[in-house]
């Protein structure tokens, strides 16, 4: 039943990533938009970022510590590229330069959401089956 636990730890840290995720994709949408001025967008993008990139590294950590290595090997790529991000400085949006960056960084979003969900499928996928093979144990 431990191992059931674990699972759903796992996809509640992934839910509060897509949450991250989407609030960043929610603040470059008001902009474009025009509900939401450049400096008030950045500042909100830029207060979530580390956050996103501190749970991402804890999740691949997490997996890696209880021994998951396929979700360990299938977080590594999301983990290089903020950790690629973050090392030549372009995790942060620029408030002079947002417009110009605009679409780059809308897809880098939808991207990271893309990605994420397919981590979200496959611990579902994993969830059900330790509770179907916890449930047979119990019988």
């Amino acid at each position: 039943m431990g191992e059931a636990f674990l699972w759903l730890l796992f996809f509640l840290i992934l839910i509060c990533l897509v949450a991250m995720v989407i609030y960043q994709l929610v603040c470059l949408s008001d902009l474009e938009l025009d509900y939401i001025n450049p400096y008030d967008s950045a500042r909100r993008i830029n207060m979530v970022i580390l956050p996103e990139f501190i749970t991402q590294a804890v999740l691949g950590i997490l997996f890696l510590l209880t021994g998951h290595w396929f979700m360990a090997l299938l977080s590594i790529p999301y983990a290089y590229y903020n950790f690629r991000l973050y090392a030549q400085r372009e995790h942060l949006i620029d408030v002079t330069e947002i417009f110009n960056l605009l679409d780059r960084e809308k897809q880098r979003r939808i991207f990271k959401l893309g990605y994420i969900a397919l981590l979200i499928v496959t611990n579902l996928f994993w969830l059900i089956y330790t509770a179907l093979e916890d449930d047979d144990n119990i019988v």
